[in-house]
């Protein structure tokens, strides 16, 4: 239930939003159900057998006061509740740009069978199910995968998108503290998807430029040999790698393309 707890304690700013849409939303729905239900009990006690005075109509067909009152506020709250959805779904859209200062850094993202690889092309630097980046700062993630369709998903941070072989989806997100956080695979394709976590690490741009310097230290080339090896199925802990081949993640998007 780690997920749950991440959605309801939002650490940054796009899941900040999508919980506040999901308690709107919530709200609306109430506002019809809750008089449902206390209506089912009053009707059950009042229409009872016992009660002489419940007056009983066997003929009685429409009302049209009583039929205008239970239509017209459901339909005025399903208006309500479409037009928010509707513009919220346009602001959260995972390819928006968030409006916080700062340039966005980019992480490209590789779905495997049972680990996650994450490839930051500026920095020249990948890590193995371990993400890091700095606060208050967008970080535009660009996901694709060398394997069965997956979903990537940080819920403290926002909402999932689907990783696809020979395809590449965005998703824009951002942290506003500094802190560790569990990202997961929000789709589980079969043996050994259940366990295909990674640690995400929001920290000041500070430590975040300390971080990389110290990956650089390493002395781990992912290359294409290296990678072929990583991307066959089996489960992995957190690794570095100090230097990426630079047209890796192209690589890997177009050779199904190439397939097709």
């Amino acid at each position: 239930m780690d997920f749950l707890k991440g959605i309801l304690h939002p650490q940054g700013l796009v899941a900040h939003s999508e919980l506040t849409l999901m308690i709107q939303a919530t709200a609306l729905m109430l506002v019809v159900l809750v008089p449902v239900y206390i209506l089912i009990f009053f009707f059950a006690w009042y229409y009872r057998a016992g009660n002489t005075k419940a007056k009983y109509v066997p003929n009685w067909q429409h009302a049209k006061l009583d039929e205008l009152v239970w239509w017209a506020i459901p339909f005025e709250i399903i208006l309500v509740l479409g037009a928010l959805t509707w513009t919220s779904t346009h602001q959260l859209d995972p390819k928006q740009p968030l409006a916080i200062s700062g340039e966005p850094m980019i992480v490209e993202v590789v779905a495997l069978p049972w680990k996650w690889l994450f490839i930051y092309p500026k920095e020249h630097i990948a890590t193995v199910n371990y993400v890091a980046f700095p606060k208050d700062r967008p970080i535009q993630f660009q996901i694709t995968a060398d394997a069965p369709m997956n979903s990537f998903w940080i819920p403290e941070l926002g909402g999932q998108i689907y990783a696809m072989t020979g395809m590449v989806t965005h998703l824009t997100l951002a942290s506003d503290k500094e802190g560790s956080y569990q990202g997961m695979s929000a789709n589980y394709s079969g043996e050994g998807f259940a366990d295909m976590k990674f640690k995400a690490q929001s920290m000041s741009e500070d430590e975040f430029d300390l971080w990389v310097t110290e990956m650089h230290a390493q002395s781990h080339y992912l290359e294409k040999g290296a990678y072929q090896t990583l991307a066959k199925p089996g489960t992995s802990t957190v690794m570095y790698y100090s230097e990426i081949s630079p047209t890796l993640f192209d690589d890997i998007v177009r050779k199904f393309n190439h397939a097709r």
